[in-house]
């Protein structure tokens, strides 16, 4: 496999989403949506993808900045994450979506990653990355699931066929806040809660999230519902700069009277989606925090979890940051 050349594509940067949707649909899947390029720069490198041609959406001025709403903040798709993690608005009101920021990969590359690049990129499992015919690529076999696969990155919940994860900090966190992603095509706007925005493989085993090839995600909406919540966000990893998630937890909660009145659990590196720790947001309700009730929610958190070979670990690594995430609320 020849690494560090990339094929040749034909290059279009946009200045507005009406151009850069013309576009998407002229080329279908031949066609490459680009943001801040860090990602896509390695899959052309390592000739796993090979488009045709690229769509850079940088130009697109309207994609970026964050602006108050009178039904809570809208953050452009191509915001910089360090925009992001820097925000006063962001760090005042939705403080759990600014530490997820401020711990996805390395300074520099929060300096022009985007948050719609960091929540639409594709899984980082390195059998279907050093491209292999997966079933993610269209083949017929997990290569991460057998008995020799080394797998300590992948999947404990919920894996059809494919045990790869979601790579993203941010995405736990905007599903802790119960998000709503904006997605512009040649026939309109939708808005997409983002409990459904990212899918599993028994929805589509190709894609992590509900955008096609036409698509273009424009924005984040965040509702003042999770405005000022007890917020609590944690990532373990090999390394702190740099390195995705073994195993993160992203929360928002509500406590009233000292009691939690609602609540929302969002665990990463576990599944191939943001996984919402629904069984602990059960527990955890109408409870004070305390201790015991810390206890009890980790071991409702690996409820089902079906470890592989070599991840046996990961389980009560999440039951000890679930039991973190519920104590940090007390």
């Amino acid at each position: 496999m020849i690494k560090d050349m990339m094929r040749g594509f034909e290059l279009y940067q946009p200045s507005t989403i009406d151009d850069a949707l013309a576009l998407a649909d002229k080329h279908g899947k031949d066609g490459w949506k680009m943001a801040g390029g860090h990602d896509s720069l390695s899959w052309f490198k390592d000739r796993a993808k090979s488009p045709k041609a690229v769509i850079d959406l940088m130009g697109i001025a309207e994609l970026k900045g964050i602006r108050e709403t009178s039904e809570g903040l809208e953050i452009g798709a191509l915001t910089t994450l360090r925009a992001v993690e820097t925000s006063p608005v962001v760090l005042s009101k939705y403080g759990l979506l600014a530490d997820a920021a401020r711990r996805a990969a390395s300074p520099q590359i929060r300096n022009a990653g985007t948050i719609g690049g960091n929540v639409a990129q594709d899984t980082r499992c390195w059998y279907y990355r050093g491209g292999l015919p997966c079933y993610r690529a269209g083949g017929n076999t997990c290569y991460a699931d057998t008995p020799e696969a080394m797998n300590r990155e992948h999947a404990l919940f919920n894996a059809d066929r494919c045990v790869a994860v979601t790579p993203s900090d941010t995405a736990n966190a905007l599903v802790a806040l119960d998000a709503s992603f904006v997605i512009r095509s040649s026939g309109g706007e939708r808005v997409v809660a983002a409990d459904d925005f990212f899918i599993g493989p028994a929805i589509d085993i190709t894609r992590m999230t509900d955008m096609g090839p036409g698509d273009i995600l424009t924005a984040i909406r965040l509702k003042h519902r999770w405005a000022g919540a007890k917020f609590h966000f944690e990532k373990v990893a090999d390394r702190n700069t740099w390195d995705f998630a073994l195993v993160s937890v992203a929360s928002a909660i509500k406590v009233d009277g000292g009691v939690i009145s609602d609540a929302r659990v969002v665990i990463g590196g576990v599944e191939c989606t943001p996984r919402r720790a629904k069984a602990v947001e059960a527990t955890i309700k109408g409870s004070a925090p305390s201790a015991d009730l810390a206890e009890v929610a980790g071991s409702a958190a690996s409820r089902g979890a079906r470890p592989l070979n070599y991840n046996h670990f990961k389980v009560p690594l999440m039951e000890n940051l679930v039991k973190r995430a519920v104590r940090s609320a007390a």
